[in-house]
């Protein structure tokens, strides 16, 4: 049989109890296996040890009842891994299918790698003048014929199916270089796991370059967690610092951009710790209507759960370096704001350039020139805490595959739960955790934005706010 293939292929398709493959189960298998000996077909139901939901049997017509006596994944692992082995591993956004089996296959200690090939990418790559390139686009598109749709063995058969037209359309060698430059194997230093590669996934996430001893070289966040790290070993970089002197790479993976930047911050810690010094200012009256600022540091403020504090500064020269900015940009007094000396009776510095409109000296009420004040501190604010307690900010990506729970109280963050006992520890820790200024920055933008989800959660033994 003269097959278009030039290497061993397995077309694979999976039906799932859902999206998530950190909480979901695999639900059925099916292959198309293409190889020098022919093609052959295997399939076979996953008894997934967790209830089918009345929406994944209508998608798929697969109950608890085909399943009840069907195998657990465990018996059929060895089956499945010897039929993968050697094979380009081909799936329809591969990344789902592939991220369900590595998972299962970890959940038996078993750590499964193999060289991937998506379809989407493929199509996008071979028909770049179509916008689309979902399955049942594509079935339109080449006039694929398809017995019956969400069913593993039918769905591979449809990549096969796809895959004999592209050879005839565009032709056996587009196919065969858009398939070698998706497939194509990264070059990293020879004092990386070459399964590096492998293993850095797809989607968003942050990084850290460590060298030699440990040390963090450098950090970042990415949309695209694989193809961010290996740019940095691609062409003329890989023989030039950073690149030259990683020793080791380390990675988090995230549902988007919020759980990247969340990451990142954590890592971006380890070179550049929380300011010892962080400060913010208070107003207090120290006469009927005579408001000015001072300094409060973690020592007499507790961040995140005082709501009378303006500004957030890493030195208490930073602070002052803005609070003359505004005095400059409101025309408030630096000797009664403490940036100077105060003279009972004699002008400020800011008096003589009109800057100052005299409170100093009697030409301005006290009152006037501490509502300029509040207003012009008013927009730097810290924002009170919105909520009784800890809470989760839900983050999914784009298909649904991975749902992260990111466990917050007061402004700190607790950490990542992707089950429910991880969630559970972290919503009733008592541990005392630093107020992180950068971290403050990211919740707020996503709480006010209303951009996620926000689950509350019990309060447990949460601490009071650490200083």
């Amino acid at each position: 049989m003269n097959l278009p293939i030039s290497r061993p292929l397995v077309f694979v398709d999976l039906e799932t109890t859902g999206a998530n493959f950190a909480r979901d189960r695999v639900l059925e298998v099916g292959l198309v296996e293409v190889d020098e000996h022919g093609v052959r077909e295997w399939a076979a139901l996953v008894n997934p040890g967790v209830p089918v939901t009345p929406f994944i049997t209508g998608l798929t017509g697969i109950d608890d009842t085909m399943v009840a006596d069907a195998p657990g994944f465990e018996r059929l692992a060895d089956e499945l891994r010897r039929r993968l082995a050697g094979k380009l591993f081909v799936a329809h956004n591969a990344r789902f299918d592939y991220g369900f089996l590595k998972a299962e296959f970890a959940r038996l200690g078993v750590d499964f790698r193999a060289t991937v090939l998506c379809t989407v990418k493929l199509s996008r790559k071979l028909f770049p003048q179509h916008n689309r390139h979902n399955l049942d686009t594509l079935i339109e598109r080449h006039g694929v014929a398809a017995d019956a749709r969400h069913r593993a063995l039918a769905d591979a058969r449809v990549l096969w199916d796809l895959w004999q037209r592209w050879h005839a359309d565009p032709g056996a060698d587009a196919l065969a270089a858009a398939v070698a430059a998706l497939t194509q194997a990264a070059t990293l230093p020879p004092d990386l796991d070459p399964a590096l590669a492998d293993e850095l996934p797809d989607i968003h996430g942050a990084y850290a370059l460590l060298g030699a001893d440990g040390e963090t070289l450098l950090t970042g966040r990415a949309s695209n967690l694989r193809q961010k790290v290996l740019s940095h070993f691609a062409g003329a970089r890989f023989s030039l610092p950073p690149a030259s002197l990683v020793r080791r790479i380390e990675w988090f993976d995230a549902a988007g951009e919020f759980g990247a930047r969340l990451h990142e911050i954590r890592l971006q810690r380890r070179r550049k710790p929380i300011p010892a010094e962080l400060c913010a200012w208070r107003l207090r009256e120290v006469a009927p209507g005579d408001f000015r600022p001072f300094l409060a540091t973690p020592d007499d403020a507790r961040f995140g759960g005082d709501d009378e504090l303006f500004g957030l500064y890493g030195t208490q020269r930073e602070a002052r370096q803005a609070l003359r900015k505004l005095a400059e940009a409101h025309f408030l007094c630096p000797a009664r704001l403490g940036l100077e000396a105060e003279k009972p009776g004699k002008p400020c510095s800011a008096v003589k350039g009109h800057h100052c409109r005299g409170v100093c000296v009697g030409k301005e009420d006290a009152s006037r020139h501490s509502a300029r004040l509040m207003a012009a501190l008013g927009k730097l604010k810290l924002k009170a805490w919105p909520f009784a307690g800890p809470v989760a900010l839900v983050e999914r990506d784009a298909f649904g595959m991975i749902e992260d729970f990111h466990v917050v109280d007061r402004w700190r963050y607790r950490g990542l739960a992707r089950n429910d006992e991880t969630l559970r520890e972290l919503a009733e820790s008592a541990e005392e955790l630093p107020f992180d200024p950068d971290v403050y920055r990211v919740l707020l933008k996503y709480i006010q934005g209303n951009s996620l989800r926000v689950v509350t959660l019990p309060a447990g033994s949460s601490p009071a706010p650490a200083r």
